[in-house]
């Protein structure tokens, strides 16, 4: 019998902060998959290597955690001042399903260098030496997101010596700017930063308890929760939190609470439709600890601790959507975040993740009873780790 040959498609293979993700141009992808739906879903699962019931993403070019399980779809933007559409699938490991419902902050790093190598960019807007301002339209959560690329004879820089915690070498540093990073506008009218009009709670949870919570959305849907409400130190490492299903559960209950009062979800039951959104983060005051890679990390270098869950699982550093919650939640007096950094009114703060520590900027503002966050910034490092095509069966 016949057997029909594999699919080729054109793509890249990036690194972005703490993730990867195979990056593709949208008129590189089979017409069945230049628009949303099942068709775009299947191929992008298959090239991952979804779903897989051992976990491991084997036949794919997924890395079996949430932080390579990504995908990007870069387009020349239809939007008057931006330069390129940017859409992120989360893909899932064990099960069939792709969540659109948010970006992928470490990624963000990437979209202007591969949007650059791509042929997406005008040539005539990229120096020879210095910085490319990149405008990307996020098309997940409608938001602009604003990329300072370097540039060394007329081609990205992707070499450097900047350091990121969680990423083992160094590499060039790109300046990354969440403009507006608050709800999407619905209707004409925007979205409050704090879903429940309070930026600090109380989430009942049944089976855990009464807790003292924060809910905003900038960057990307976050509850966050204190440490020691929940029996933890804020010290914790990957295995601490992954290897135990039932803190994997609590948190997810925790989660769907959470999802639940921010109007995210219209029923307990939904939750399972969106994977990727919201994030769950647990926070405390410093304390010295140990990262991952077994550097020590004293009290005095940082001005909170916080780590989040991410598709279900204790992020290894810290998701750069997060961080951008971590720090507009910073920015805003009164909240669990703004609390155990000590309080009072700040435009930046530093944080230890499982992998090391970061730092995150914030501007906020009070207007009409509102708070609105206009800018977040931080640094990132991104590099291309394979040029080609990738491969997939025709019967996909």
């Amino acid at each position: 019998m016949s057997h029909a040959p594999q699919l080729s498609i054109s793509a890249l293979y990036m690194r972005g902060g703490t993730s990867k993700g195979v990056f593709f141009k949208l008129t590189d992808l089979p017409p069945s998959a230049q628009q949303p739906g099942p068709a775009r879903d299947a191929i992008l699962m298959r090239v991952i290597g979804s779903p897989d019931p051992y976990g491991k993403q084997i036949d794919g070019m997924g890395g079996a955690t949430s932080s390579t399980s990504k995908t990007v779809i870069l387009s020349r933007s239809t939007r008057d001042d931006h330069d390129v559409d940017y859409l992120f699938g989360q893909v899932a490991i064990d099960r069939a399903f792709v969540d659109w419902s948010g970006n992928c902050g470490n990624l963000s790093a990437a979209v202007g260098p591969a949007a650059i190598r791509m042929g997406l960019i005008e040539p005539g807007r990229i120096p020879q030496h210095g910085r490319v301002m990149v405008r990307i339209w996020q098309a997940n959560i409608g938001k602009t997101i604003v990329a300072h690329v370097p540039i060394t004879h007329g081609e990205v820089q992707e070499t450097g010596d900047f350091e990121l915690d969680g990423v083992t070498f160094p590499a060039a540093e790109i300046q990354l700017e969440f403009l507006d990073p608050a709800a999407e506008e619905q209707d004409g009218v925007g979205g409050d930063i704090f879903p429940t009009g309070h930026p600090l709670e109380t989430l009942e949870v049944p089976g855990v308890g009464s807790l003292s919570a924060t809910l905003i959305d900038a960057g990307i849907p976050t509850i966050f929760i204190r440490a020691d409400e929940v029996g933890l130190k804020g010290t914790e490492r990957q295995d601490d939190i992954n290897n135990s299903p039932e803190r994997l559960a609590m948190f997810e209950a925790i989660r769907a609470h959470g999802a639940l009062k921010m109007g995210l979800i219209q029923s307990l039951s939904d939750i399972g439709s969106r994977q990727h959104t919201p994030k769950v983060a647990f926070v405390s005051e410093p304390k010295d600890y140990v990262s991952s890679s077994g550097k020590s990390i004293a009290a005095s270098e940082i001005d909170l601790l916080v780590r989040a869950l991410s598709m279900g699982k204790l992020h290894h550093a810290m998701m750069g959507t997060a961080a951008v919650a971590i720090g507009a939640a910073a920015s805003i007096p009164g909240t669990i975040v703004n609390l155990a950094a000590g309080g009072g009114p700040r435009e930046s703060v530093r944080f230890g993740h499982p992998s090391g520590t970061l730092r995150v900027g914030a501007q906020a503002k009070l207007e009409d009873g509102q708070w609105t966050i206009t800018k977040a910034v931080m640094s990132r490092s991104a590099r291309v780790l394979m040029e080609g095509r990738v491969f997939i069966p025709v019967s996909t």
